[in-house]
């Protein structure tokens, strides 16, 4: 998924530094099962071992889906929800995350798109991401 470029962090820590501006950084928990998969996405995963065995002891109903493979228990489910880590699971937290920025009347940078930016009471706030980490400035 799309993530902000070193340069583009850099540059708009110079900025920040220059104009004085209030500086946040955002983790976001969870973000990545926020973003749930439409019917066109399909992800599958695989447990392995002990992982696929208690996943069987907490449902026992999937025990019907364990197979072995050169002596390994081993467990394929197909995801209803993006799992952290996955290149699924970034993009659509991207698409989300854009989408409503440009709701709220960001703009996206013409050079990176996971920085944007909106004049607000005639200064510049600037959001950047890289993953689920954002960094938010604007002067206060």
């Amino acid at each position: 998924s799309p993530t902000a470029m070193i340069e583009s962090v850099i540059i708009t820590c110079v900025i920040d530094a220059k104009e004085l501006r209030d500086v946040a950084m955002v983790d976001v928990p969870g973000v990545f099962m926020q973003a749930g998969l439409d019917d066109r996405d399909i992800v599958h995963v695989r447990f392995t071992g002990l992982v696929a065995k208690l996943i069987v002891q907490m449902n026992p109903e999937y025990e019907k889906y364990l197979t072995t493979e050169n002596g390994k228990t081993i467990l394929y489910a197909k995801l209803k929800k993006a799992l952290y880590e996955t290149f699924k699971a970034a993009l659509l937290f991207w698409k989300n995350l854009t989408a409503n920025l440009k709701k709220w009347g960001f703009k996206p940078n013409l050079y990176d798109e996971c920085v944007c930016n909106k004049d607000i009471r005639g200064t510049q706030c600037t959001i950047l991401w890289h993953v689920d980490d954002i960094k938010i400035s604007h002067v206060n």
